[in-house]
């Protein structure tokens, strides 16, 4: 049975998540730094980390198994995730796996190596929209149904 890892600290998507989580009977681990609150359903276990740097990344990622779907947009946590067989769904509903992770990784390390070089570029990308959370919902419960389905 598939799990639902949440990087929690700044996903705008627990809620959608949790509901999608419930309707499959899917457990769902929500690993954060703290500072959130803990949901009542007994399919839903919220994992505090030490604070610091990439600590929740690095839980998830120990516990992470084929087949588990992880909701993140850390695209180096998706990179290794995806590497132990999960599949990643960002916040906005884009699903990354073995065939797209590598043009995602080189585009984030681009645009990170441009953000360095221009101390003036303040590129913040596009707010999260009402599409983006429906587009989430719709690929979450995709990808759940294909990892419960018969090989």
């Amino acid at each position: 049975m598939p799990k639902i890892f949440i990087d929690a600290d700044a996903c705008p998507v627990k809620i959608e998540a949790e509901r999608v989580a419930i309707r499959h009977g899917v457990r769902m681990l929500v690993v954060s730094n703290g500072g959130i609150r803990p949901s009542e359903n007994p399919l839903v276990e919220s994992i505090f980390v030490a604070t610091g740097p990439d600590e929740a990344d690095k839980w998830i990622a120990e516990h992470v198994e084929r087949g588990d779907v992880v909701v993140t947009s850390d695209i180096p946590l998706a990179a290794m995730v995806i590497a132990e067989g999960a599949v990643v769904i960002k916040h906005n509903g884009e699903v990354l796996t073995e065939r797209n992770i590598g043009n995602v990784l080189a585009t984030r390390n681009l645009m990170q190596d441009l953000r360095s070089a221009d101390p003036f570029r303040q590129d913040g990308g596009r707010p999260f929209s009402k599409t983006d959370r429906s587009r989430f919902l719709q690929m979450l419960e995709r990808e759940l149904r294909a990892t419960k389905a018969p090989d």
